[in-house]
């Protein structure tokens, strides 16, 4: 089974810039495919890659070029410090979930198998989806799923669950298919259900949050000239990530010297985004969602 197909392999380590004797992050590890190619660039520069899911450690090359932290990416400046590393050329994230969680049933991403609802990116973490479902408050379950799944009918998805938990736990996927299913618009089930559980995946981890807290930390240990490449699969995280990159906050909001200049750390070196071509979505439909954004630090 493929551990994980990239997307936007070419663009993204292009991105980079490489140099061969630069110090890159990879912040993402999970199957390799982009180590592996900015391995292939370096000659005596070093790369270092994070990954929370203790599962992608079968990746690792053996390679002295090469460091692996199974460390969430929120622990990105501490852990370079910790090895001695002040500065860096290059940062890569490849956001999302990988195919391998996805096609684990066990680890509950996914609604197309029943399973625990588990979603925890890092199995060591104490808090699952149906903890979440569990515990939570009606008002904070409709807040997750109208923030972070875009739902618009957040609301009554929440009463839901919050009326059904009172007679039997929600702990599966078929239990929260079969509580929420009727909220579910007619031929439009797919898209209820992946964000519903996108909603639930992004709350679990963090993963806003944590996104924020690593590229401002990105920003500091990046060098004059450094690359910070993102993908993201969603309009919550390509909005972040656009909005830092524009102007050095995640509000978007503008601000400008006493000449009027707009101030920013950032050059953007593709505008609008790179999304895959046909040809990539034909070969890895799961690509299609990817935007890849390129900016290079002031």
């Amino acid at each position: 089974m493929v551990y994980h197909v990239p997307a936007l392999l070419k663009e993204s380590i292009d991105g980079l810039n490489i140099q061969p004797g630069g110090i890159y992050v990879d912040v993402t590890f999970g199957g390799g495919g982009h180590s592996m190619e900015i391995l292939k660039h370096l000659k005596t520069g070093k790369l270092i890659a994070f990954d929370q899911d203790e599962d992608a450690r079968i990746n690792t090359p053996s390679d002295e070029r090469f460091l692996f932290l199974n460390q969430n990416f929120r622990f990105l400046k501490n852990n370079l410090l910790f090895n001695n590393i002040k500065s860096i050329d290059g940062l890569i994230a490849d956001l999302g979930v990988s195919f391998h969680q996805f096609d684990e049933p066990e680890r509950g991403f996914t609604f197309r198998q029943d399973a625990p609802l588990d979603m925890r990116m890092n199995k060591n973490g104490t808090v699952t989806a149906a903890y979440l479902l569990k515990t939570m408050d009606e008002a904070l379950l409709a807040d997750i799923f109208y923030r972070y799944g875009e739902l618009s009918n957040s609301r009554r998805i929440a009463r839901e669950i919050f009326v059904a938990r009172s007679s039997k736990p929600i702990e599966t996927v078929n239990d929260i298919v079969n509580t929420v299913g009727k909220l579910a618009p007619f031929h439009q089930e797919h898209k209820f259900y992946a964000k519903l559980f996108q909603a639930l995946r992004i709350a679990v981890n963090h993963e806003i949050e944590y996104l924020q807290e690593m590229l401002e930390q990105a920003l500091s240990v990046l060098s004059t000239g450094g690359r910070l490449v993102v993908i993201s699969y969603h309009s919550l995280e390509d909005r972040l990530v656009k909005n830092f990159m524009k102007t050095g906050n995640f509000e978007g909001e503008e601000k400008k010297d006493f000449y009027g200049n707009v101030e920013t750390p950032f050059r953007i070196i593709n505008k609008k985004g790179t999304t895959p071509d046909d040809e990539e979505i034909a070969i890895n439909n799961r690509a299609r969602s990817a935007r890849l954004r390129i900016a290079e630090k002031i």
